[in-house]
Parts: C-alpha cells; structure tokens; sequence
C-alpha cells in the first residue's frame, strides 16, 4: 500500500487524531505550498513519522496524481470537522446563549 493510501486511511478512521491532524495538515501544507513546522514531525510515534517521510517522497514524485488529489480532498474535509463538544458549543453560541450560563427564572 503507498502512504497516501494508507494516509487516507489514517485520517479517515480518526480524523481527531492528533496524529491524523498532523497528516492533513502536511499534506494541505504541501498542496498549497504554505509553511509547515517541522517539529510536529518529531511528535509523531515513529510508524507516523516514517508514514510522513513516505508522503512527502511520494509528493515530491508526483506520479500518485490521482491519489494527492483524493487525499487532499479528504485532509480538507478532515481539517475542517469540529469534536462534537465544539460544535455544540458553536451552535450554543450561534443561538445566543453561553454552554454553561445560568437561565434566569421568571420571578
């Protein structure tokens, strides 16, 4: 299996994953050409780190056209998901009201 496949993989089964982020985020760093810090690498158990080493050899080759696209895609989505205590508390937020502010009663 080549490491964008098994990248996807990854990020698909937790996207929340630290190290999963950490994946999206080198792989939308390497499509948009944008900054990436390097020590995040260092973070990573080693089986993530070589997985990460193997993504950007096979960037660099750019002959997995069809499969950068597709993990590109998904790092995007997986980028933009939100841990379910977030959401609720944006939607908490888009409503009005604070996650754990006091209701007043009627007197």
């Amino acid at each position: 299996m080549n490491a964008i496949k098994e990248a996807k993989k990854l990020i698909a089964k937790d996207p929340f994953k630290p190290s999963a982020k950490t994946l999206a985020d080198l792989v939308l760093s390497l499509e948009s050409h944008e900054p990436f810090q390097l020590e995040r690498l260092y973070a990573l158990q080693l089986s993530d780190f070589d997985l990460a080493v193997q993504i950007i050899k096979e960037w660099r080759l750019d002959r997995y056209y069809a499969g950068k696209a597709k993990l590109y895609d998904f790092a995007v989505q997986a980028s933009a998901l939100q841990p379910p205590e977030q959401q609720a508390a944006a939607l908490q937020q888009q409503a009005g009201t604070a996650p754990d502010a006091p209701t007043s009663s009627p007197s």
